[in-house]
């Protein structure tokens, strides 16, 4: 087995965004995990990068033209998910609703003042913080989505 190490790097996620248009690149920071081989587990909560968790372990190469490490694909996935989530009432404050979701152990990161993404564990049951997503999107105070749901997290909530 592989000794543990936390150097970090930045690899960079290229992807079309719909919602802007356009082209875009994501850094995510990642561990090291095998230099040799280039393989990287995810430490970062994505912001717009679709099908990509926090502790996906992906295989990154480095671009000749910039030399900066670029995402090639998947590897593994960790379980984890992300979801994307846009305020909608100015009269709430952010923090208020991140904190309901820090209270069933889902990280969260500010994008900006309307939007933030959430860290679902592998380990947290998906179907209680969906029923909370649901609940503040049926009141108008949240929109959501989800880039990238694990199989466990996918499965908790299926009919």
């Amino acid at each position: 087995m592989k000794e543990e190490t936390t150097e970090h790097v930045q690899i960079i996620f290229k992807s079309y965004s719909d919602l802007f248009e356009q082209e875009i690149e994501e850094p995510l920071w990642a561990f090291v995990l095998d230099k040799e081989n280039r393989l990287y587990q995810i430490d970062s909560i994505p912001f717009y990068t679709s099908l990509i968790a926090s502790n996906d372990i992906v295989f990154a190469d480095i671009d000749p033209a910039t030399k900066q490490l670029v995402y090639q694909k998947t590897v593994s996935y960790g379980g984890h998910s992300t979801v994307q989530v846009v305020m909608n009432d100015e009269s709430i404050v952010m923090d208020d609703i991140r904190d309901i979701f820090s209270n069933m152990r889902c990280v969260s990161e500010v994008v900006n003042d309307d939007f933030f993404v959430l860290d679902i564990p592998d380990d947290v049951d998906y179907k209680q913080v969906k029923t909370e997503l649901d609940r503040l999107e049926a009141e108008e105070k949240i929109e959501y989505a989800e880039p990238s749901l694990s199989d466990v997290h996918r499965k908790q909530t299926e009919g």
